[in-house]
């Protein structure tokens, strides 16, 4: 911990926190509770995405009540499994705090050094110089090691949201230098791919519904699906380059969509109709209506 973090800040006791930690130590011990005590790091790995997911939307819903609760829940697999790596003889909940303070003091120069940063993106830049250098700093020591050095995209899950994925991959790739001068360079990227898109697209065999059909050539399928990609991943870089969250922009698109088509059912039941028995033009004129609404 740095001079000025023991200087400017008093640390505060959190004796809620070890209760808790003791509490879960308790349910692990011999005498405690058998479904506890056969849990493995494994065995409780999906809870810990879940309960992230549930969290977001506590947040999302804005449920001060509802985000407490779903934050106890995420807290809660985060201690169990720090405890079931105590009882293994791995790390402790200890370890764990130590380790993540540290890094949050290493990735904030500009608060605990003599880095300077004027606002929240250049907080982020900063933010990928440290991990790079951190990332240089562990190839060196397993090279010393005889160890093969991880990639530099190894550290981005592949069992992330494929949007989230695409914009930590763009952001690791454009620290180590691989990066356009500016959004309008990603803007021409983009253009470049819709085209690509639309010509795989033009070349492929199709349905009589336009779509394209994937048992006469497969291969076709898979160009178009790989064209789609490469035009998302751009749209991701210009979102990352806008200083903008493509996985979040994307769920408010959805939740805008959610509000504004619930408002149509309810319109088209007020009439005592269901929304699949209006035309087209009166499916738009709802929409127009809900838009107008929600602006």
């Amino acid at each position: 911990m740095t001079e000025k973090l023991v200087a400017e800040v008093v640390a505060t006791d959190h004796p809620s926190f070890n209760d808790f930690v003791a509490t879960i130590e308790a349910l692990r011990a011999p005498d405690g509770c058998p479904w506890d005590r056969e849990q493995t790091h494994q065995s409780i790995s999906s809870n810990m995405i879940e309960e992230a997911y549930e969290a977001v939307d506590a947040i999302e819903s804005q449920s001060v009540q509802h985000l407490r609760e779903e934050l106890g829940d995420v807290l809660l697999q985060v201690v169990l499994q720090s405890q079931i790596a105590a009882d293994a003889g791995e790390f402790t909940i200890d370890d764990v705090c130590r380790d993540i303070n540290e890094k949050m003091v290493r990735r904030h120069p500009h608060v605990f050094g003599e880095a300077q940063a004027a606002d929240a993106n250049e907080v982020l830049d900063l933010w990928d110089q440290v991990k790079m250098a951190e990332k240089q700093a562990a190839d060196s020591a397993a090279e010393a090691d005889a160890d093969e050095p991880e990639g530099l995209l190894d550290g981005v899950p592949k069992s992330f949201p494929a949007l989230m994925q695409a914009q930590k991959i763009s952001r690791k790739a454009a620290a180590a230098g691989f990066e356009w001068e500016s959004v309008d360079g990603v803007w021409e990227k983009v253009a470049e791919e819709v085209a690509e898109l639309r010509e795989a697209y033009a070349a492929a065999p199709k349905s009589s519904n336009g779509k394209v059909d994937g048992d006469a050539d497969p291969a076709a399928k898979q160009a178009v699906a790989l064209e789609f990609g490469d035009v998302l991943f751009s749209l991701v870089n210009v979102a990352r380059k806008m200083g903008v969250n493509a996985e979040e922009s994307l769920r408010l698109t959805c939740a805008k969509f959610r509000t504004r088509w619930a408002f149509m059912e309810g319109a088209a039941a007020g009439q005592d109709r269901r929304i699949e028995d209006l035309s087209t033009e009166e499916m738009e004129e709802l929409w127009a209506m809900a838009k107008m609404l929600q602006g």
